[in-house]
């Protein structure tokens, strides 16, 4: 535990490292039906982020958000909506990869807002029980990140460090660094989410 955040052991020794060529983006667009979650506070901020946004969407998108909108679900409970069970509403192509409007709003300097923070720690996901518990999210689609990330030798929270900062700080982060430093960290590690996952060779 970090200043009342808990962190599941195996994110401290588990490799990461997003590989977009070969994942395209899977991430934001998962089956199921329901997008990224959503803070309280994030709904304004992406609603004053929305007209930078928007044009860089494509037709389908912008019928969705003006039928219903970018986001759904209630108050403690909000996610991003989601085209045709998949898609994030935000999501646009560029080779055939799935990437966020909002962050390339952001790159360009057009907004102060990057991207949902669940999108950003992603593939950390934080369950609240009265505080913060991180765990680390393991799908199929994130496959060749894990070996990416071996084979860079890059754990998952040196990958996701802007987004830990950004969520729980500078100090928070380098005492997160010192317990990581204690930990062996094995070159290779068992995928353990279904029957496809098996030991990298």
């Amino acid at each position: 535990m970090i200043d009342n955040v808990v962190i599941e052991g195996n994110l401290l020794n588990r490799k990461f490292s997003c590989d977009l060529l070969k994942c395209k983006g899977a991430c934001c667009s998962l089956p199921g039906g329901r997008g990224a979650p959503l803070l309280d506070d994030e709904i304004e901020e992406i609603r004053s982020a929305l007209p930078q946004v928007i044009p860089i969407l494509g037709t389908v998108n912008k019928l969705v958000l003006e039928r219903e909108d970018f986001f759904e679900g209630e108050r403690g409970n909000y996610a991003t909506t989601c085209i045709d069970d998949e898609d994030c509403v935000f999501v646009y192509r560029e080779n055939g990869i799935a990437k966020c409007a909002l962050e390339k709003a952001f790159n360009e300097g057009k907004t102060t807002f990057r991207k949902p923070i669940s999108c950003h720690l992603y593939p950390i996901r934080v369950n609240k029980f009265g505080g913060d518990s991180l765990r680390y999210h393991e799908i199929p689609e994130c496959r060749p990140a894990v070996k990416k990330g071996e084979d860079e030798n890059t754990g998952v929270i040196e990958f996701l460090k802007s987004a830990l900062v950004r969520q729980y700080g500078e100090e928070w982060y380098r005492k997160l660094e010192s317990i990581s430093n204690l930990t062996p960290v094995p070159a290779r590690r068992a995928l353990r989410q279904g029957p496809e996952w098996t030991d990298e060779k």
